[in-house]
């Protein structure tokens, strides 16, 4: 299917301030991912990750989780595929900064409680600074987590922001593998506690850019 979308305008994107995109969300999902909030591009759009020069979608591709590059304007295909969309923090704003520790801690609750409501396979947050913030994990590192949410396993990726120089485009895709490759071979197997095995190397280093743009 192909999708188009238009560009918004200096005035809309401005206008867009505190908006927020509805949750991309569906029974049996195999994963959700959870940016930290829209950027204000997105949410004068409407559709996840829609900032050009996001990695998003095409890292998806990549990893193999959907079978061609996808337009952000297709994002309510991805339930089909057993993927869904939503943010620590609903509201867009210009940059991440803008939001406060408390906010993301506010914002992690309700995404706990979404996380409970919809029982995906393993919740994937894009952003290891936002993580540690919300969740008050302060060493945690991009990968499987040791804990978690609302009973749901917990995988943290690198912020697929074009800003995030600390990973390449093949970077970033290798890391959705590897969560890829968790979520359909180890996750799928009945045990109550976390995988013993580690896929990859976790990287220590703040996401670059995580602070400066938000994620979509």
């Amino acid at each position: 299917m192909s999708a188009q979308l238009t560009r918004p305008t200096r005035e809309e994107i401005a206008a867009a301030a505190g908006r927020t995109i509805p949750d991309v969300v569906g029974d049996g999902l195999r994963v959700l991912f959870s940016g930290i909030n829209p950027s204000l591009y997105s949410a004068a759009t409407g559709h996840h990750f829609a900032r050009p020069g996001n990695r998003f979608w095409p890292a998806l591709h990549l990893s193999g989780f959907s079978a061609r590059q996808l337009h952000p304007a297709e994002q309510f295909t991805l339930p089909a595929l057993g993927l869904g969309i939503t943010n620590v923090v609903a509201r867009a704003s210009a940059r991440a900064d803008e939001l406060s520790p408390a906010e993301l801690v506010a914002g992690g609750a309700v995404l706990a409680a979404l996380v409970g409501r919809w029982r995906p396979r393993c919740l994937a947050i894009l952003g290891v600074t936002a993580y540690r913030t919300a969740f008050a994990r302060p060493k945690a590192v991009v990968g499987p987590q040791d804990h978690r949410i609302a009973g749901v396993r917990v995988w943290v990726l690198p912020n697929p922001s074009g800003l995030n120089a600390h990973y390449s485009a093949n970077a970033l895709a290798t890391a959705f593998a590897e969560l890829r490759t968790a979520v359909d071979n180890v996750f799928r197997s009945p045990t109550t506690g976390l995988p013993v095995i580690r896929l990859g190397t976790p990287v220590t280093t703040d996401d670059v850019g995580a602070l400066e743009d938000p994620e979509q």
